[in-house]
């Protein structure tokens, strides 16, 4: 009865990762760019009451043996990096990516990698982020200029009044062998890791990369209603595992009362 205990509070416990994780994907519904993330578990050990194939004191071999289980443990939260839907927003410094590839920026004297291509211009030209960090390659907009352009293979120029090219950069797109190996570190960014594989810079519009969509951004690529089924579905598997708790402790009430 006590081994009940323990393997029901590890379901307990896997479960609340499991709510966490699809918590975080149901507050990001609107994030630009975001990726979901799915919780995966694994069963724990287990404890050999009975050895299959052994011999019984008949002499015959046993078909089957006596194993219980000790209960679950969560091994990963794995990110997808599949496409989000594409939101027209008219805005010149908007960027999607259309397929494979991130934008490389500069965070601090970091390199960090993103997909939301949501660009400003400070107080300098410079095209950054939201938070003021530099994307790569450096790329500043004269004041004369009219308009920004940029091409699907990742030309950005900028434009007088007279159509006159101001200045003009190429922007190149990254890739890693395993997305899912990045590490997340907070305000769209992700930090390469020994898991995701060394950066691969590329073309936009090249083999294996995507292509730049002027005007537009990548949405998140959650889906309400099946995160909303995961909630329910964990609710009621950390309800079941936390009666299993019950149920052992009634259990065990009950055997402390024979003496009685």
């Amino acid at each position: 009865m006590m081994r009940s205990l323990w393997t029901a509070a590890t379901g307990m416990v896997a479960m609340q990762t499991h709510i966490d994780t699809l918590s975080n994907n149901l507050a990001n519904v609107n994030t630009t760019a975001f990726k979901k993330s799915r919780a995966e578990f694994e069963d724990l050990m287990y404890q050999t009451l009975q050895i299959a194939g052994a011999e019984n004191q008949a002499g015959n071999r046993l078909p089957v043996g006596m194993q219980v289980g000790m209960g679950v443990r969560p091994t990963s939260v794995h990110k997808f990096f599949t496409q989000g839907d594409f939101q027209n927003t008219g805005n010149s410094l908007d960027m999607a990516i259309e397929g494979e590839g991130f934008f490389l920026v500069d965070r601090n004297g970091e390199d960090v990698y993103t997909r939301a291509g949501s660009f400003k211009l400070d107080n300098e030209g410079r095209m950054v982020t939201a938070d003021g960090h530099i994307v790569q390659p450096e790329f500043t907009v004269p004041a004369e200029t009219v308009s920004v352009v940029v091409t699907e293979t990742g030309n950005i120029s900028a434009l007088d009044k007279d159509g006159t090219a101001l200045a003009s950069a190429d922007i190149q797109l990254y890739r890693f062998q395993n997305n899912a190996g990045l590490t997340a570190v907070g305000s769209n960014f992700y930090r390469e890791s020994e898991a995701s594989g060394a950066p691969v810079a590329g073309t936009p519009g090249d083999e294996n990369y995507g292509t730049i969509a002027q005007g537009f951004l990548e949405g998140s690529n959650v889906e309400m209603v099946d995160e909303m089924v995961g909630l329910i579905v964990g609710q009621r598997a950390y309800e079941i595992n936390s009666k299993a708790i019950t149920t052992s402790d009634t259990m065990l009430q009950t055997a402390i009362n024979i003496k009685r």
